[in-house]
């Protein structure tokens, strides 16, 4: 039902976008190809992503935590092995990358404070009372990372949904990362 485009096929306005797509990754992935139908929507996932990872007090692996766990909650067939290559290739710890991939505990404290604050803001559609707020900050993480939480979200809802919506189907060098949620196992 959706279009997957490529660079020439693409409305003008997603052109320039899909090129720098092509050039800061090696390809133009499907995800890409299907959000350049909708320009608007395109830009706001690219900017989303881009400010989540290089704009907030996260690092890259907290980051990935956050993406992964949307990830996993919505069910993304697609996300979770772009994001096990993401990690992967960024050599962050196996132990997290699987629990994140299962939807069990992470080996750490801190990070599974965010993982949780994550699960239910979206849970609860952020609305997750004051107890589980303070949780969240007990362990270190202040009211700037709450917000900002949201902004991986953000992102995460429009590849998330996207990929619900269109089936996108996994790019092949991300296929040895196939994923499939441990309830429909």
């Amino acid at each position: 039902m959706f279009n997957y485009h490529n660079i020439e096929t693409a409305p003008e306005a997603s052109k320039q976008m899909m090129e720098q797509s092509k050039k800061s990754l090696g390809l133009i992935p499907n995800l890409h190809k299907v959000l350049a139908d909708a320009p608007a929507t395109y830009q706001a996932y690219l900017k989303t992503y881009e400010l989540f990872t290089q704009s907030t007090l996260f690092s890259p692996l907290e980051a990935q935590v956050v993406l992964m766990t949307s990830n996993f909650e919505n069910n993304c067939h697609y996300c979770v092995p772009g994001h096990t290559w993401i990690m992967k290739s960024a050599n962050m710890p196996e132990s997290i990358i699987e629990a994140l991939r299962e939807g069990n505990e992470l080996p750490d404290v801190k990070l599974q404070a965010l993982h949780v604050f994550t699960k239910e803001l979206l849970d609860n559609r952020g609305h997750i009372g004051d107890e589980k707020l303070q949780n969240f900050l007990t362990v270190g993480y202040t009211e700037r990372h709450a917000l900002e939480v949201l902004t991986g979200l953000a992102c995460k809802l429009i590849s998330n949904f996207t990929n619900a919506l269109s089936h996108t189907p996994v790019d092949g060098p991300l296929k040895a990362f196939d994923w499939t949620h441990p309830s429909e196992r």
